[in-house]
């Protein structure tokens, strides 16, 4: 399982779905936000963490009849007892108890509501292998972040560079809005030109003391 580091936790807490996806875009990586997702309880603080991945295929009637589910060799309610904390579980699909997971702390990103148990159209057929979910190839490990926007997969090896950009991203973007509040126009500020990158420099030293 994938070990963030305090600090890149704490830039990538400080960070907009805008900012990092940005940052994996210029690395190449363009196919990274998971369709259709939305928070059930939107405004919590950022979605961070290593993926635990549930791999689910169509489901069979022998093997998903109803109370299937209590069976403890079931893959979904193995994942449940096995994710370790702070870890992000992902699977593809809808969620049941909506109306109550709205009371809960732990951030939930769905595309909507299910009201049918999972085994009527679905068999948990493993635990930590690469999945699918919303056209996003996940792997295990790979970092999952998530905010009111969007849930953004980072691949594991480049998430200490991602979260050190972004951050630096979005301290720039911060003072090119004093510029723009000011009445400079977005020529030389959006993008900025090396006069605009030079009074950034000074406002950040500034900043820091």
């Amino acid at each position: 399982m994938t070990i963030l580091s305090d600090l890149t936790t704490s830039r990538l807490a400080d960070c907009s779905s805008a900012s990092v996806s940005t940052q994996l875009v210029k690395r190449g990586f363009r196919n990274i936000a998971i369709r259709g997702v939305m928070p059930i309880r939107p405004g919590l603080p950022r979605m961070i963490g290593p993926a635990f991945t549930v791999r689910y295929i169509p489901a069979r009637e022998d093997l998903d009849a109803y109370g299937s589910g209590g069976d403890p060799t079931n893959k979904q309610r193995q994942a449940i007892e096995q994710v370790p904390e702070g870890a992000v579980m992902v699977l593809d699909g809808g969620v049941r108890d909506t109306m109550s997971i709205r009371g809960f702390t732990i951030p939930v990103y769905c595309q909507g509501p299910s009201a049918p148990p999972n085994y009527a159209g679905h068999h948990a057929a493993d635990i930590q292998v690469p999945i699918a979910c919303g056209g996003v190839a996940v792997y295990p490990g790979d970092i999952l972040f998530g905010d009111d926007e969007a849930v953004i997969v980072i691949p594991a090896h480049i998430v200490d560079d991602v979260a050190e950009e972004a951050w630096e991203m979005e301290e720039r973007e911060k003072f090119l809005l004093t510029e723009i509040e000011a009445g400079r126009t977005i020529v030389g500020v959006y993008p900025p030109n090396e006069e605009t990158m030079q009074k950034y420099r000074l406002w950040q030293a500034h900043q820091k003391g």
